[in-house]
This record gives structure tokens, C-alpha cells and sequence, in this order.
């Protein structure tokens, strides 16, 4: 960085660039287009063109490689607790998750089921909440603003006090445990080896 001596004529912005990362985030959101459920509906339909979530630069992605926002819309059940969090774990940092509707934040209806979770926070650390059952696209869109506010106000540069804390994720379980292959045959019923997981493909090879 050096003097700039003709400030005062047009062409010239002066910043920092903590600023101008924070400015670029904030102004180009891009969740990824995984839609879980009933309220998925609503957040299609904000990305068609009655509503034009391009207009906010919010554009949807198809790799959660390339996403930055995870919109969790509708009950998360204890099957797909590994899935959506593998999602998260494969979004690149800085990430943002929205819970939209009643069913993302508190389990909704399906609270006292014996297979939907309580609420996306129980595994994912969610920045904005959108009520609602389902929340109306205006809804999803003034979610979608704070956390723009709450982006353009996010250092990541700096000192550790003004950090966000970035999300670890923890180890995820096995994907196919023995006992689940026993119980539907994979492996017989007497089969002891030691060794947690293995591959479905590689125990059908060997049949």
C-alpha cells in the first residue's frame, strides 16, 4: 500500500480489505439446492420469477462445493442427520445455515417423534431462524437479508476476539455398521471380524 495523492478525483476507493471481503460475501450469498422437504416448495418458488432471489445476487448451487449458505428446509429425521451434515462438511468457509420453518428450528409437528430430530441446531450451528409453517417466500427473503446484515458485520480477519468461530465438525458414525449389514443379510448372522465398517460393494464381491 503506498500514498495516493489524487484521492479527490473519480476513480479512486479506499478501503480496507476486511471490508471488501465482507462487502463481496454479503452481496453474493449462494445456497446450495438441497431441498429436504414440504417448505423446499417455498424455497423453490423464491428462486423463481415472481420473487427473483437473483436480484439479491443469491444464486442457487447444485455442488455444495461451491455454496456458502445451507438452507435446511423442513424436519430432519435421524437417517438424514448423516447426509446433511455430510452437505455442510463439503461447503467451503466461511458457511451459513438457515433453518426455515417450524420443523428445521423445534421439530414442528413431528417434535415427540421418535425419528425427527428436535431442530437442525442439534447438529449445525444455525445462524439465522425463519418461523413459520411453511414461511411464506417474503419470509425466506428477510431471513436471507439479516443474515446478509449479519455477513457485511462478520471479520475474518484480525484478531481472535472478532473472529466467528469456525464450525468443526465432529467424526462422523459409521455409514454401514456390521450389525446393520447383518440385519439385512449383507453379512451372515456368524460372522465375527473385528474391524467396525465395510464397504457393501466389497462384501457383495466377495459372495
Amino acid at each position: 500500500m503506498g500514498i495516493v495523492d489524487r484521492a479527490e478525483e473519480a476513480g479512486f476507493i479506499t478501503t480496507t480489505l476486511d471490508k471488501l471481503l465482507r462487502w463481496g460475501r454479503s452481496r453474493s450469498m449462494w445456497p446450495v439446492n438441497a431441498g429436504i422437504a414440504c417448505c423446499s416448495l417455498e424455497m423453490m418458488t423464491t428462486g423463481a420469477g415472481r420473487y427473483d432471489f437473483d436480484r439479491f445476487g443469491i444464486m442457487f448451487r447444485s455442488s455444495p462445493r461451491q455454496a456458502d449458505v445451507l438452507i435446511v428446509p423442513g424436519p430432519i429425521t435421524k437417517k438424514m442427520q448423516p447426509i446433511v451434515q455430510r452437505v455442510y462438511n463439503q461447503m467451503a468457509e466461511p458457511r451459513w445455515v438457515i433453518a426455515m420453518g417450524s420443523c428445521a428450528i423445534s421439530g414442528g409437528a413431528f417434535a415427540d417423534s421418535y425419528n425427527v430430530l428436535p431442530g437442525c441446531d442439534t447438529f449445525l450451528p444455525v445462524d439465522v431462524y425463519i418461523p413459520g409453517c411453511p414461511p411464506r417466500p417474503e419470509a425466506l427473503i428477510y431471513g436471507c437479508l439479516k443474515l446478509k446484515e449479519q455477513i457485511a458485520n462478520t471479520s475474518f480477519i484480525g484478531s481472535a476476539a472478532r473472529n466467528k468461530a469456525l464450525y468443526v465438525p465432529p467424526d462422523l458414525g459409521e455409514e454401514w455398521p456390521d450389525e446393520l449389514l447383518r440385519q439385512f443379510g449383507v453379512l451372515p448372522a456368524d460372522d465375527s471380524s473385528e474391524g467396525g465398517s465395510r464397504d457393501v460393494g466389497e462384501v457383495r464381491d466377495e459372495g
